[in-house]
């Protein structure tokens, strides 16, 4: 009875969590990101094996037409096609596997196929079990392709003296990855075919160490590419940067000199230089950004690997980066000097922008003077037009005066018509003074 209560307690306390986690409000994107870590698992590769690994760069489109290609091989082998948002998508299809993965610009076709061991590697490769009507559908450009061959031996110094033969005699650089269970060799250079090389001699290592091994040799393959596909247009620009520069530093010695050059003309230079570096800018920033995340994420990839050198050749490590590091910094030299120059048009720009600010406030200055001067002598002429309406006026007032005093005697009122109008003028004019002032005043309030 007591076990049949404690089985039943731990029941419900098993029931529990779930029941809680259906009550409480859960982010929209929790499994996803659970399921991140685990999205492009390493390969399990069983040795010997053959795999080529191609690398197609879409910029971040042809999703629909990577989904209907790959949609065409699975019909063809009738298979399940892969649901459109998958970001991989893994199949053995008989002959040969696929592994498909689609990153932030490029997608990744690997071709794996078991082949027993062979005297003669890279004279069949796992992409010739592949239909070749198919793969020449493949949307996208091709930026990485390699064939890599697993041979399963005793590690010994007699591998490495006939290696050279299957690399078409090309210098090779060679490492003993993974505690030196492995031996990697490769000339990092395309042959005939069109694919580069990797031979790969291991020895104790388990199937998912062999695979971890392989993506992380194929991954450092692409990256160290990617990471110098900014190198060509970082070339470009630095010539174009340079004149660029010379035409900014004249501009500012003509500014700081003083020249016959006007304003306008050096502030219309300024535009110019500022509109290419923007079109520079638009064109590089995202490039040499990709630059430094392919560089960064390579150096990762080289550190896993954990290579131990092979007497008389050079580690995948120390060949990449003498090769690699320089193009890197040659398209952070161009960035940097990109971002400089954008600066100095800047600095540039605001000078010359005081200077006309300080022209157009003198301008201002010598108008609102003009101005004031106008404004007096049109206050004076408006007092002396003031004065001579008083005159006016009180002319034409007298004028009424008179004619009311000719009708005082037919009213039996006698005076003296030359004395009256005497005495009258100035009372006339006076009266007429006083109400223009009056008017003027009234005016003046209603401005104020």
């Amino acid at each position: 009875m007591l076990n049949k209560l404690i089985s039943n307690e731990l029941s419900e306390s098993a029931v529990l969590p779930l029941s809680l986690l259906s009550k409480v409000s859960t982010h929209p994107l929790r499994e996803r990101l659970y399921n991140e870590l685990h999205n492009r698992p390493f390969p399990s590769i069983s040795p010997p094996a053959q795999l080529t690994n191609m690398a197609i760069q879409h910029q971040g489109k042809l999703k629909q037409q990577e989904h209907e290609f790959i949609s065409l091989l699975c019909n063809r082998f009738q298979v399940n096609s892969p649901a459109k948002s998958m970001p991989c998508f893994y199949q053995d299809f008989g002959l040969f596997g696929l592994r498909w993965e689609r990153h932030l610009e490029y997608s990744t076709y690997t071709f794996i196929h078991q082949a027993p061991l062979t005297d003669q590697p890279f004279i069949k490769n796992a992409i010739d079990y592949v239909p070749s009507n198919w793969l020449e559908k493949m949307p996208g450009q091709l930026i990485a392709a390699v064939h890599l061959i697993i041979e399963c031996e005793n590690i010994d110094s007699a591998i490495t003296h006939k290696v050279e033969q299957f690399f078409d005699n090309m210098s090779l650089i060679a490492s003993a990855p993974v505690n030196s269970q492995a031996k990697v060799w490769s000339s990092f250079k395309l042959h005939d075919d069109g694919f580069g090389r990797f031979l790969i001699y291991q020895q104790g290592l388990s199937a998912a160490q062999l695979g971890r091994l392989v993506q992380q040799i194929l991954q450092l393959d692409t990256y160290r590419l990617m990471a110098t596909l900014g190198l060509p247009l970082a070339q470009a620009i630095n010539s174009e940067l340079n004149q660029l520069d010379i035409q900014l530093q004249q501009v500012t010695t003509y500014i700081a000199l003083g020249t016959d050059k006007s304003d306008r003309e050096l502030l219309t230079q300024v535009s110019k230089i500022a509109a290419k570096v923007e079109d520079y800018r638009s064109q590089s920033t995202y490039r040499f950004s990709a630059t430094n995340a392919y560089y960064d994420v390579a150096l990762q990839r080289m550190e896993e690997l954990k290579e131990e050198e092979i007497p008389g050749y050079m580690t995948m490590q120390e060949f990449l980066m003498r090769r690699i590091t320089p193009a890197v910094k040659t398209c952070q030299t161009a960035s940097n000097h990109l971002e400089d120059i954008s600066r100095r048009v800047t600095r540039a720009s605001d000078l010359l922008r005081t200077r006309v600010e300080m022209v157009l406030q003198e301008q201002n200055q010598t108008l609102l003077k003009s101005m004031n001067q106008r404004a007096n002598i049109q206050m004076r002429l408006q007092q002396t037009v003031e004065g001579l309406s008083v005159a006016a006026i009180s002319y034409y007032g007298m004028q009424l005066f008179e004619t009311m005093l000719s009708s005082l005697p037919e009213l039996g009122v006698e005076y003296n018509h030359e004395l009256v109008s005497g005495f009258a003028v100035p009372i006339v004019i006076g009266i007429v003074f006083v109400a223009t002032r009056l008017v003027h005043k009234r005016l003046m309030k209603g401005l104020k």
